[in-house]
């Protein structure tokens, strides 16, 4: 009797737990073990930076498939469940070919130390290689340098979205020492699309790209992109398109958008399949909108809006994008892990929080107590208080202010939970 997916990856959960250990060298030795998968691929977009590598990625696959490509996509972290980050030609992996590659990376790897997200990863390669479709679009894990994604020799292009500073504890305590990781991912000749960057960051990947002879798509030089009267203006050395604004929210979406467009273009795209890239992007949990389920009754006549953002850049993004709705008394709940930078993602969104209800995230060790999260949200002048649960939280803000804007922030991991029980 075969196993279930959920059975496995807990197994390796269990075997290889969610330890963060960069180095490629037991990559390269599982991947030798199952005959070298990232030497198959469809042509491979691999995408690094802090913030926007899965909506710029979503607006990618958006633009190939409005033009009739099958295309294979690599995300992380999931948010229900594991399945959503495999795409195969399109589709979701299904349950039993999820099943049957990940027994089989199990199988090779014999045991062997490996972290979590390496095998899984080695596991949606081979998936990837046993699958006909046009493209492959890898998004990093952590960094770029040395994470898992990073095996493929010759990928036919590579993009770096916004870096800012972000998981120090891994890739440096400078922009420049973080960008240098991003740009791990530059290939030998390989063209790369360069989103907004701050000049220390983007001084590093042009001298990188200057070593390996990498053409650059650079953001501000190569290409612009602006908002015009309720429009999306891109130009690029092709002349200009006029496009509808994204339909992923928030002001942050058109430098995304942006950065989508000129691979796009670089790829040959026509201005179909660029429309289609801003209007039909597909990306949870970034400003989504809740609209079915428990919360969303609890809710009663409240807007219940979700996000996963969770650095500064994330709190930026999310302060610009309240700033621009209509108006309305907004309430944030809150949860966060504690190795985030809570009071960077707070200084931006403090001017639109109404108040804070702190929550934990159920079922994370890493979790900040909903306690640690109210203290920090009231040096950041936030009146807060804390609630057993989001569902409670919601209940009390709808209670006492019910024609509210409630945004359930902070986290993937807390976003996932809520998408579970109400996507």
């Amino acid at each position: 009797m075969s196993q279930g997916s959920d059975v496995i990856l807990s197994r390796m959960m269990a075997l290889h737990p969610k330890i963060i250990d960069l180095t490629l060298d037991r990559v390269w030795q599982l991947l030798d073990a199952l005959g070298h998968p990232e030497r198959r691929l469809p042509p491979v977009i691999h995408i690094a930076g802090t913030n926007g590598k899965g909506s710029t990625q979503a607006m990618i696959r958006a633009g190939l498939e409005a033009a009739g490509g099958r295309v294979h996509a690599y995300t992380s972290p999931h948010l229900a469940r594991f399945h959503e980050r495999i795409r195969l030609a399109g589709a979701l992996v299904t349950e039993d070919y999820l099943t049957e590659v990940l027994a089989e990376c199990e199988a090779a790897n014999g045991g062997t130390p490996i972290t979590y997200f390496e095998i899984t990863t080695c596991a949606a390669l081979l998936a990837f290689a046993r699958t006909a479709a046009d493209w492959t679009l890898l998004e990093v894990g952590l960094g770029g340098r040395l994470d898992a994604t990073n095996v493929v020799d010759r990928p036919r292009l590579t993009i770096i979205t916004p870096v800012s500073i972000d998981h120090q504890q891994y890739l440096g305590e400078t922009l420049a020492e973080i960008a240098g990781e991003k740009a791990g991912i530059l290939k030998r000749g390989v063209p790369c699309v360069v989103g907004p960057q701050e000049e220390a960051g983007l001084e590093v990947i042009e001298a990188k790209a200057a070593r390996l002879g990498c053409p650059l798509l650079v953001h501000g030089q190569h290409w612009h992109v602006w908002e015009e009267r309720g429009r999306l203006i891109f130009q690029d050395e092709n002349g200009l398109l006029d496009l509808p604004l994204p339909n992923l929210p928030g002001p942050h979406q058109i430098d995304n958008a942006g950065a989508a467009l000129a691979a796009l273009r670089h790829l040959g795209a026509d201005a179909a399949a660029c429309e289609a890239a801003v209007t039909r992007a597909y990306w949870p949990a970034r400003m989504q909108r809740l609209t079915q389920g428990p919360l969303v009754e609890a809710a009663g006549a409240c807007e219940l809006w979700l996000d996963g953002g969770h650095n500064p850049a994330g709190g930026q993004a999310v302060a610009a994008t309240l700033a621009r709705m209509p108006a309305r008394p907004t309430h944030l709940v809150l949860g966060m892990l504690n190795t985030k930078d809570i009071a960077g993602y707070l200084r931006p969104v403090a001017a639109q929080a109404r108040s804070l209800t702190a929550v934990s995230i159920p079922g994370e060790a890493n979790t900040l107590t909903a306690e640690e999260t109210q203290a920090a949200a009231a040096r950041s002048g936030i009146v807060a208080e804390t609630a057993e649960s989001v569902l409670a939280a919601v209940r009390k803000i709808a209670a006492a202010d019910p024609s509210a804007r409630i945004l359930i922030c902070g986290s993937l991991y807390l976003a996932g939970g809520i998408l579970k029980e109400n996507g």
